[in-house]
């Protein structure tokens, strides 16, 4: 009686040993799937990166061969720089560039300027002329920084 007691307890522990080791197989699968998929979103997030990188220095040397009007250029850039979560890093590298994108980033844009009364769109231009007229020779010399320190992004 004894013996077939140890030969049955010998056999629970064996079946789970065996149902251990294939959980821990199953957990190992899982971490390795964990990190690939980890990697592969890290990698998609810095290709995406890069390029939003590379869209900033095209935008910067459009806009020093008047490619791209001086304000269009400010207000995408700007935008792009918010969309990578730098604007605080790079506003003392930019300063004029983000000094002109406080003052015509809440200008309406496309339908929603055509909605606008002509006295306010007047009002509006004025604006950003004064701004452009004030700071168009420092920006340029920024969009030139730009295109210096995004090079190595440009496609």
């Amino acid at each position: 009686m004894t013996t077939y007691l140890i030969v049955i307890g010998a056999f629970i522990i064996f079946g789970l040993a065996a149902y251990a080791t294939s959980l821990l197989i199953k957990l190992k699968q899982q971490t390795q799937q964990l990190k690939a998929q980890q990697d592969a979103q890290q990698a998609a997030t810095q290709a995406r990166e890069n390029e939003l990188l590379g869209n900033i220095h095209y935008i910067a040397a459009a806009m020093l061969e008047e490619r791209c009007e001086l304000s269009e250029g400010v207000m995408r850039i700007g935008k792009l720089f918010e969309i990578l979560g730098q604007t605080e890093q790079v506003l003392p590298r930019y300063p004029s560039l983000f000094k002109h994108f406080e003052v015509i980033k809440v200008h309406p844009i496309m339908e929603q300027r055509k909605t606008l009364e002509k006295q306010q769109r007047m009002k509006l231009d004025l604006l950003r002329m004064k701004s452009e007229a004030a700071l168009e020779a420092d920006i340029n010399l920024e969009a030139q920084k730009l295109v210096k320190d995004y090079s190595a992004y440009a496609s």
